[in-house]
């Protein structure tokens, strides 16, 4: 550019000065740098300005949505209680602040540190220098840099390498202790003075320890009521469960869960031996006695599921069961431990001696750890007679099969006091954790291991994992008794704290590897650690077997609603209550007219048989009216009552089976409600019974004795009704005769059937026997003697050869047919006899037989009647009632659910619900795991 102009200037004839030109580039480059400059600062200003707007905007938004922690206020103790509290702090700081050691105990201190230091350096001094002379090569500095030059000064190998200096550095040592001076003198009684002084020092640290202690009970109490308030408006506002409650649930559910899944969520397994002590570990982790006790027997006989969480109050509960058990109280404490003894022997059936049942109960305390743990019965070694023949073996297959969980906390429990090869848990754990990755390894009655042992050094070989041929994460000592079963838990819990204080033995051990409280703290720490780590890899698991049975399920039902096992009971049961509501809108005269023929259809054979046969073949009319009202009489007063009754209530029964059955051929109908339906109603009708009431006894009574018909309607009636009993008699009775005889000369020429020869026979017998009757046609219900041997002698005559019972046998049905014949012929000259029946005209036609079946039927309409009442007023009623128990009882029977609602339908749905609600409750605990992490 420079140029360009250069030439511009050249073409004018004028050349600008090189001054003036640089002046004037540089101008330009100064205007343009302020003009950036000024470009930046209003780009800054704006950017400023408007991230201050954005920045307050966003604040005013996060403020917002800040939830409202107005009611933390109120969940925060009283402030009295609060400056109470800081004012013990600072009084304790004050007291340890001001402790100061006495000058005359600092003053003797550097005096023993002096001397001892002046010997030190002559000895020191002496060694290298006779070291010097004996060996040239000899290396100051290395030797003065050594670590071990302390154990060399001391030893006997430094002793023989300078002999001569060491011996006069003995000599001169025991002249200065043999010739005592003043100085020396002082010192011993400032020794005694350090002696007493330490012993005061002692008493301050345990007045330190009282100290903390009480801010300890006091930190306590403020928990607790800080737990109290949060359990009120827990109930206010609907707080969440405890994580290690939510935990448990999820465990309940998979202890329930029959689906092929396996479930490797962690939980801590005491095992150990027969009274071993495992049982106490856990009491004492509870701070509780909570399990029943023997000498020597076996008590623990099912797995029990022991969930331990913080709480205000210490409280023990069973699984589904709200009763609280206060743990502070003996009484409660007798009757949780009597409670878990029924459990455990009400889980042991058909004569086994330990179940796979799980007891599951949860305790609650302040300070507790958090932890589930199920307690397993002991390996034993050898079976006693009353034990089942696989007690061992079953124990055994128990304990693996918790143990095989890879997530599982196996807490080992060794007793201390007996010899190691009696055990036989240790193996039986380290085949199931051979690394022991997930072993805790737990020494019991080690007070009484330390007194007994010829060898107590084995303990320190067993706890450092030398002597058993397992592994484990830690090892623990522990004394969790005195041998009184009445010790409180406190008491054995500072025996056990003054045990370890004052053991030898334990002295070189590690504090925390010791009592049973350290043990819960690293117990519940593994716990956790485990948990955190597997829960989610399960929740995936789940989350898998979840979609296989929702295709299952989508391919197999596509167009039914899951309905598990509870939700088909209901609907069933609705279904079955409505069927019992139409009961009451069965109109009267439909109720009556079904009662009349079933008490007919039972009646009609003990009235014919045992009243209208027997009076009507008397043949005399005094004699017929005689045995009637007698025998109606016997009948009415011993079995007519309770016979209506019987009636009644299967008339209700079918009334019921007949809307079911109903139900069953419509359209909509489900069949996998038809066995459950059945059951309910079988069980209802077996509950149900009727009571014969005295009032129906007296009706009938009053009914049968009336002999008087009324009016021209009820004769004709009784008439007909005569008329179609005996006809269908007459049927029953000719069905009788043919099978006896044989087909007749039509069926034999039209279908081709022929008699027997004990038929053809009685063929011939009947027509023998239809010539006495019709040579006497009142002949009477007896056949003489006489009468059998003309009709026997008469056969023969014809080359047929009888005996006289085949002769009474054949006459019984061919006389009641006769007879029957010749009183239906009666009622139709009975229907005209009316008038005559109403004067009192005695003579031909004698209609005794119409007034006996208008008795009877005016007795079945007042029974239809009374029943019909008690129906609609009361048995229908009961009936409801009994099958609302029913239902009600099985619906708390599991058992008899799964026994009438079965099918794979049933068991699939069944599945797919648990499976839910496991996977959802899994991914609830793991959000509430993850905010509290």
């Amino acid at each position: 550019m420079w140029r360009i102009n250069q030439r511009n200037w050249e073409l004018l004839g004028q050349v600008p000065s090189t001054q003036l030109v640089h002046s004037r580039a540089f101008g330009l480059v100064v205007a343009r740098i302020a003009k950036s400059i000024l470009k930046i600062r209003y780009l800054l200003l704006g950017g400023a300005v408007g991230g201050g707007v954005s920045l307050h905007n966003s604040y005013k938004q996060w403020k917002e949505a800040l939830p409202d922690m107005s009611w933390f206020v109120e969940m925060l103790p009283p402030p009295e209680k609060l400056d109470t509290w800081q004012q013990n702090v600072i009084q304790l700081k004050d007291k340890v602040s001001n402790f100061e050691f006495d000058p005359r105990l600092k003053e003797l201190t550097k005096m023993k540190y002096d001397d001892l230091k002046v010997w030190f350096d002559e000895r020191l001094e002496s060694a290298i220098n006779a070291s010097t002379e004996a060996s040239p090569d000899f290396d100051r500095e290395k030797f003065l840099k050594s670590p071990d030059i302390i154990d060399r000064l001391t030893s006997s190998e430094a002793s023989e390498q300078v002999p001569t200096q060491q011996s006069q550095s003995t000599s001169a040592f025991s002249v200065f202790r043999a010739n005592k001076t003043g100085s020396e003198q002082k010192v011993e009684s400032l020794n005694s003075r350090v002696e007493s002084l330490q012993d005061e020092l002692i008493k301050i640290q345990l007045k330190y320890q009282k100290e903390l202690e009480k801010l300890e009970k006091e930190n306590k109490e403020l928990r607790k009521q800080i737990l109290l308030k949060e359990k009120v408006e827990g109930v206010r506002r609907g707080i969440k469960k405890s994580l290690i409650d939510m935990y448990s649930e999820v465990l309940d559910e998979l202890s329930e869960f029959g689906y092929k899944s396996q479930d490797n969520l962690p939980r801590v397994v005491v095992v150990g031996d027969q009274s071993s002590g495992k049982t106490s570990v856990l009491e004492m982790i509870a701070q509780a006695r909570i399990f029943p006790r023997g000498a020597g027997e076996m008590m623990t006989r099912a797995p029990v599921k022991v969930t331990l969480s913080e709480g205000p109050y210490h409280i023990a509960q069973f699984k589904y069961s709200t009763r609280e058990f206060d743990l502070t109280k003996d009484s409660d404490l007798d009757q949780l431990r009597r409670e878990v003894e029924i459990r455990m022997k009400n889980s042991v059936k058909n004569g086994q001696t330990v179940s796979t049942d799980v007891i599951s109960m949860t305790v609650k305390g302040p300070g507790l750890s958090r932890m589930v743990l199920v307690d397993l019965p002991g390996v034993i070694s050898t079976q006693t007679i009353e034990m089942a023949n696989d007690t061992k073996d079953s124990i055994i297959q128990m304990s693996r099969m918790y143990m095989s969980n890879p997530n599982a906390i196996i807490l080992c429990i060794q007793d201390g006091s007996v010899d190691a090869e009696r055990s036989n848990v240790t193996d039986l754990v380290s085949q199931m954790d051979p690394q022991g990755k997930r072993t805790i390894f737990v020494l019991t009655k080690v007070d009484l291991a330390e007194n007994n042992l010829a060898d107590p050094q084995r303990i320190e070989k067993i706890l450092s994992g030398r002597l058993f041929p397992m592994k484990a994460l830690g090892y623990f000592a522990v004394v969790t008794g005195k041998g009184n079963t009445n010790d409180t838990i406190q008491q054995i819990r500072d025996y056990e704290e003054a045990f370890f204080k004052s053991s030898k033995l334990f002295k070189t051990m590690a504090s925390s590897a010791v009592t049973t409280k350290n043990l819960s703290f690293a117990v519940s720490e593994c716990f956790w650690k485990m948990v955190r780590e597997t829960v989610e890899q399960q929740a995936d698991t789940f989350k898998a077997t979840r979609f296989n049975l929702e295709t299952e399920w989508k391919n197999n039902f596509p167009r039914l609603r899951e309905l598990d096992r509870d939700e088909l009971f209901e609907k069933a049961r609705g279904e079955i209550l409505d069927e019992v509501i139409n009961l009451s809108q069965v109109g009267a005269k439909e109720w009556e007219s079904s009662l009349n023929e079933k008490l007919w259809e039972n009646m009609k054979s003990h009235v014919f048989e045992n009243i209208f046969l027997p009076a009507a073949m008397s043949g005399s009319s005094s004699i017929f009216n005689t045995a009637v009202d007698i025998r109606l009489k016997q009948w009415a007063e011993d079995q007519l009552p309770a016979k209506s009754v019987q009636v009644g209530w299967e008339v209700l029964k079918d009334k019921f089976e007949g809307f079911l059955a109903k139900a069953k051929a419509s359209k909509n109908h489900d069949s996998i409600f038809d066995h459950f339906k059945e059951n309910v109603v079988e069980e209802a009708v077996r509950r149900h019974q009727w009571e014969a009431p005295e009032v129906l006894r007296v009706i009938q009574l009053n009914t049968l004795e009336d002999r008087n018909v009324h009016d021209k309607y009820q004769w004709d009636a009784a008439v007909k009704f005569l008329e179609e009993c005996v006809k269908e008699r007459l049927r029953v009775t000719e069905t009788l005769l043919r099978d006896l005889i044989g087909p007749g000369a039509y069926e034999r020429w039209a279908h081709w059937t022929y008699a027997a020869a004990d038929q053809s026979i009685k063929s011939k017998i009947k027509t023998e026997l239809d010539q006495i009757l019709v040579i006497d046609s009142n002949h009477g219900p007896s056949l003489s003697l006489e009468e059998q041997t003309v009709v026997r002698k008469n056969l023969e005559n014809r080359g047929v050869k009888v005996d006289v019972e085949a002769i009474r046998t054949t006459w019984f049905p061919v006389y009641r047919k006769h007879f029957l014949k010749r009183s239906l012929g009666k009622c139709f000259d009975c229907r005209k006899g009316f008038w005559m029946y109403q004067r009192g005209v005695e003579g031909e036609p004698e209609c005794n037989e119409v007034v006996l079946f208008w008795r009877i039927q005016q007795m079945l309409k007042v029974t239809s009647n009374a029943l019909r009442q008690q129906v609609v007023n009361r048995e229908a009623r009961r009936l409801e009632k009994e099958i609302k128990q029913v239902l009600e009882d099985y619906s708390q029977d599991k058992d008899k659910k799964v026994q009438l609602l079965t099918g794979k339908r049933v068991q699939l749905a069944e599945d797919l619900k648990r499976v839910r609600l496991i996977q959802e409750r899994l991914e609830e605990f793991i959000q509430a795991l993850n905010k509290e992490k």
